[in-house]
């Protein structure tokens, strides 16, 4: 509902009485009130009281925003888009744009299994995430009783383990580097030299970076590998880069002409089928997985993954389709044998009680889902409040930590820190006790001072060598 002019200019001298006077008030409410100005949108917006100031185009009344309201030359009405409600489309071309729009529902691809990393949906309707604000006092402390007890004889303080690794000497030291991305290569160093240390960085095999962002892990895989007489061919190297959404500034497309195999995958973990991925079918070189700052319950293993009968040292080639020591490969489609593991782990706090693999070792110790669900919520408690305010949402790296949830008067900062810690390792150790379960040697290391990221704990895991002649 329009108010009349005389008003308008009544509440404009009453609030700027030395600055504008009557016939500069009325100039501005007939300004903004009696026409658009040109070539702007002609739509006249009731809560501004103005019309809209966006720019129409050529030969059009309204901008994109509004061209709902205008009819094209064909008398046409331009409508909503069905798919997506952010753009809008003529409504006579409508049939023809949702063939085209990139909001469409497109093939799934032959690796997209729905939830075949998603564990079992039955009872889920019980397994809502607990509220530590629901609960009393009386309840916490319980709770924290549980933490301690499932904690006996498990190993409490991790090992400190910071590495490097040389191909990322030059830019550890690059002055043009700032801070943020100072903190993220002393990661990908950190990381390259675990592998290392592990036997995993070689060639040979069939890197996976899961969660892999802009791809900058699997980037310096490719320069700790990359030498001049391996520079002319890609049969022996391979990088998979998996992640669910699409991504700007991808460093993988700077190694088409590289002599290595780059390919990307947009797709869930949850939905990923890696026995059904061609580039692994192909030729099916060893696996081994990587990630950095793998957020919640994306931290998995497949069930059919199996560990290889004997682990590569960092110069041996490896020979899939003859065998030569490493398992043979197997019949069909399918991928290699694996490897290992080396995975940065973060957000706890959005772990579920479906997805989570450790669910045996909480059962074990007398707990269940519930208990699950407080202890995810509880993990926040290590980093909420602590982490400074340059470590805060630094988008590739992990989503911060939930801050919600602190009792006050219950428990002091530093041992809701303390708490906090336990719950995360507590979580890390159900991971370690899977893997454990399918022929893997795990270990959790802080890689990485906390000074660099709060989140520093890495899961490794290679396969446990048998005893051959």
């Amino acid at each position: 509902m329009f108010l009349p002019v005389n008003h308008v200019v009544f509440l404009l001298r009453w609030y700027f009485p030395h600055s504008i006077g009557p016939l500069k008030a009325a100039a501005f409410v007939s300004y903004n009130m009696a026409a658009p100005e040109p070539s702007r949108c002609c739509f006249f917006v009731q809560k501004k009281k103005r019309f809209c100031k966006m720019v129409a185009g050529k030969g059009r009344k309204y901008c994109g925003e509004h061209a709902t309201m205008e009819e094209d030359g064909s008398g046409s009405r331009r409508i909503v888009c069905p798919l997506d409600p952010k753009h809008t489309v003529s409504e006579d071309k409508l049939q023809k744009h949702l063939k085209k729009c990139n909001s469409r529902e497109k093939a799934k691809p032959v690796y997209f299994v729905e939830n075949i990393n998603a564990g079992s949906a039955d009872g889920d309707e019980t397994l809502r995430q607990v509220s530590l604000s629901e609960l009393s006092r009386t309840e916490l402390e319980t709770l924290v009783d549980k933490l301690k007890t499932a904690f006996k004889g498990l190993q409490c303080d991790l090992e400190d383990s910071v590495q490097s690794h040389p191909a990322l000497h030059h830019e550890l030291h690059n002055p043009k580097n700032g801070d943020s991305a100072h903190k993220h290569l002393k990661q990908q160093s950190s990381i390259l030299g675990h592998m290392e240390e592990l036997g995993l960085l070689g060639r040979g095999r069939c890197f996976v970076e899961f969660g892999a962002g802009r791809g900058k892990l699997s980037h310096w895989i490719h320069e700790a590998l990359k030498t001049c007489e391996h520079l002319k061919t890609c049969e022996d190297l391979q990088l998979l880069l998996v992640e669910r959404c699409s991504t700007r500034f991808k460093v993988d497309g700077k190694h088409q002409d590289a002599g290595v195999q780059f390919e990307r995958l947009q797709v869930d973990i949850q939905h990923l089928d890696l026995s059904k991925v061609p580039l692994l079918c192909e030729k099916k070189l060893p696996l081994v997985g990587v990630g950095k700052h793998l957020c919640g319950a994306a931290t998995g293993q497949s069930e059919e993954e199996e560990p290889p009968h004997k682990r590569l040292r960092p110069s041996e080639p490896s020979e899939p389709r003859s065998g030569g020591g490493l398992r043979s490969a197997p019949t069909g489609c399918g991928p290699g044998p694996v490897l290992g593991l080396t995975v940065a782990l973060c957000c706890h706090h959005r772990c579920d009680w479906r997805h989570y693999v450790g669910q045996q070792f909480f059962l074990q110790r007398g707990l269940g889902a519930r208990e699950f669900s407080a202890f995810c919520r509880m993990s926040s408690w290590a980093t909420c409040g602590l982490r400074p305010t340059n470590q805060r949402g630094d988008g590739e790296e992990h989503e911060p930590a939930e801050e919600t949830d602190a009792v006050n008067g219950f428990l002091s900062a530093s041992e809701r820190e303390q708490l906090g810690r336990l719950c995360k390792q507590l979580i890390d150790h159900g991971r370690c006790h899977f893997l454990q379960m399918k022929g893997f040697s795990s270990k959790l290391t802080r890689y990485i001072s906390s000074d660099v990221t709060l989140e520093n704990v890495l899961l490794t895991a290679v396969p446990l060598t048998p005893h051959s002649s």
